[in-house]
């Protein structure tokens, strides 16, 4: 198991997610900009995520996503092997069985590792470490932009008489 550039993005994602789902739904647009990614990286990465289960999303004003299943029951292998594509196998060539075999322990350690880390702790950690945590109001839209009246401000008489008078003011 490696852990690619998706993998790393993808467990920040979860943790900006789960360190704000409260409030309710998460706009992708949002963690990007605190991410620092693309958008469409990031709808990328939350297919395989949402594929996988670890995510859910909802569509709409208000929408986004939520983590599909409680983030201690999630860890960072759930979340990097949803995200990353198969790996080839190991080389089998003769003369290279007893590297094939270092490796394949290597990828066994490193996998039990991560699957033993849940993102729960990782939020919990990243809460201990501080800095600031903003988690937006969730705000309404309305349908139409309200109009606001505004008086109207002109020179022209406001009745038959005002005219009349104005009128006569010039001529004379």
């Amino acid at each position: 198991m490696r852990i690619s550039t998706k993998g790393r993005f993808a467990v920040n994602a979860m943790i900006d997610l789960a360190l704000r789902e409260t409030a309710g739904p998460v706009a992708l647009a949002t963690i990007c900009e605190r991410q620092r990614v693309s958008l469409s990286y990031l709808e990328q990465l939350f297919g395989g995520l949402r594929s996988a289960g670890l995510v859910h999303s909802s569509r709409g004003p208000g929408g986004g996503y939520r983590l599909g299943r409680p983030a201690e029951e999630i860890s960072v292998a759930d979340i990097v092997t949803a995200v990353d594509e198969r790996e080839a196998p190991v080389d089998q060539r003769p003369g290279t069985l007893a590297a094939a075999s270092l490796w394949l322990r290597l990828e066994e350690t490193m996998h039990q590792h991560m699957a033993a880390i849940s993102l729960a702790s990782l939020v919990e950690q990243q809460r201990e470490l501080g800095g600031p945590i903003v988690v937006p109001q969730q705000r309404r839209r309305a349908i139409a932009p309200a109009l606001v009246a505004r008086p109207l401000r002109t020179n022209a008489p406001n009745s038959v008489f005002a005219l009349a008078a104005a009128v006569a003011a010039r001529e004379s």
